[in-house]
């Protein structure tokens, strides 16, 4: 692949209310941006895959087939008290047409038994699916990265090993730097300042974690940026979409924001180049999982 990064984490408009980007404008980005292979990764769907593939290879881009399933940490046939289990995101890719038959079968479990707020699956249900599947520590809402804001390393560092039984080499921990303290000078309140700055305690946390994790363990890193726009400027748009899902305003101030924090898009090379210099196998990595 003539590409030096390829995006592995991306939400298209089929992650309801929350991604913006239409699936002919992200293979027309990639394209102007000298990229050449992309990842669909909508949350706990694949209603999007077969319009993606049939436009990827249109465009003579390379579809890399996934989702952001979610996972729960009880049975997943469980409807326990909300409070009382926990939900995770985890990023699964399909590395061939097993993999891409065990996506469906996790995301049909996880409506048909496992729907209660989210479409979810339990650990046991996604070790016996596993097969053709690469699977990574996903975004902060990720198992791992959560067990590392909240419990430590020692208790992470299991977590770790439990992906890496199930997964072996397919298993990556992915990195991400969307740098939060960058924007705390822009914040319209002190309540949104101190959001940030306790979101990028959390990202510091999970990346020395994550780093740590993977010298002492033999885990691959792999460089992502969690994009739910193609472009800068779309965040906006892209805030307005999550105020609809949330039945909140734009001009609250406390909800789910993202417009305090415009760095969810479909970065360039450079850009994660940039980001990652002291990381250059992160970002090989994710031309190798291509």
């Amino acid at each position: 692949m003539k590409n030096k990064f390829v995006h592995l984490h991306v939400h298209s408009e089929y992650s309801l209310l929350d991604g913006l980007s239409r699936v002919d404008n992200i293979f027309k980005h990639i394209k102007e941006n000298g990229m050449d292979a992309v990842a669909i990764s909508d949350h706990g769907v694949m209603y999007g895959v077969i319009e993606f593939y049939k436009k990827a290879k249109k465009a003579e881009v390379k579809p890399i087939i996934g989702m952001e399933a979610y996972t729960t940490n009880v049975d997943h046939k469980l409807k326990p008290e909300r409070g009382k289990f926990k939900n995770f995101h985890q990023l699964l890719l399909a590395i061939n047409e097993k993999g891409y038959k065990n996506l469906m079968k996790l995301t049909s479990i996880a409506h048909l038994e496992g729907y209660y707020y989210r479409p979810r699956v339990d650990r046991e249900t996604l070790a016996k699916y596993s097969e053709g599947l690469i699977c990574t520590s996903t975004c902060p809402q990720g198992e791992l990265p959560q067990m590392l804001i909240e419990e430590g390393y020692i208790k992470a560092k299991k977590v770790a090993q439990w992906f890496l039984d199930v997964f072996g080499q397919n298993y990556y921990l992915e990195i991400q730097r969307h740098g939060y303290s960058k924007f705390v000078g822009d914040a319209g309140s002190d309540e949104i300042k101190r959001s940030l700055a306790e979101m990028q305690q959390n990202e510091d946390t999970i990346n020395i974690g994550l780093i740590k994790l993977s010298r002492e363990l033999g885990i691959p890193l792999v460089a992502t940026n969690d994009a739910h726009y193609i472009k800068k400027e779309d965040a906006s748009a892209q805030d307005a979409l999550v105020c609809i899902a949330t039945g909140k305003n734009v001009s609250d101030f406390k909800r789910l924001r993202f417009i305090d924090t415009p760095d969810f898009y479909l970065k360039t090379p450079s850009e994660m180049k940039e980001l990652f210099l002291d990381l250059p196998d992160a970002l090989e990595n994710t031309v190798k999982l291509a």
